[in-house]
């Protein structure tokens, strides 16, 4: 593994949140000022299809990358963007079960107001 791809793996890993490709290039930068951001968006796009990360695909907004890669889904706040693991471990049972038939995958986004956001109303 090279130590560019260490590098963003420890980036992600210590992260408490799900971060953009610039925000990786950025944290990636502060520690290895020669890192080009095609180097992070490839190394990113490699270890996604590799299922090393997986990328969360944000509507109108840019993906995030995250370490965990077992089987969740998110909940993002429609107010300030932030996005939570959310792990319903029998979903996808109930859903074979509903309809009739196995599914091979699904993806679930939940959509709300968060307390914070809801506490400054």
């Amino acid at each position: 593994m090279t130590r560019q791809r260490e590098l963003i793996l420890q980036i992600l890993s210590q992260s408490d949140r799900h971060l953009t490709a610039d925000e990786v290039f950025f944290l990636a930068k502060l520690k290895m000022p020669s890192i080009a951001m095609a180097t992070v968006y490839n190394n990113l796009n490699a270890m996604n299809e590799a299922g090393i990360i997986n990328r969360v695909h944000m509507d109108g907004g840019a993906d995030c990358f995250e370490r965990t890669t077992d089987k969740h889904d998110h909940m993002i706040c429609d107010v300030c963007g932030k996005l939570t693991n959310v792990r319903f471990p029998e979903l996808q049972a109930h859903l074979q079960s509903a309809l009739g038939r196995e599914i091979d995958s699904y993806d679930l986004t939940i959509h709300c107001v968060c307390p914070d956001c809801r506490g400054r109303r």
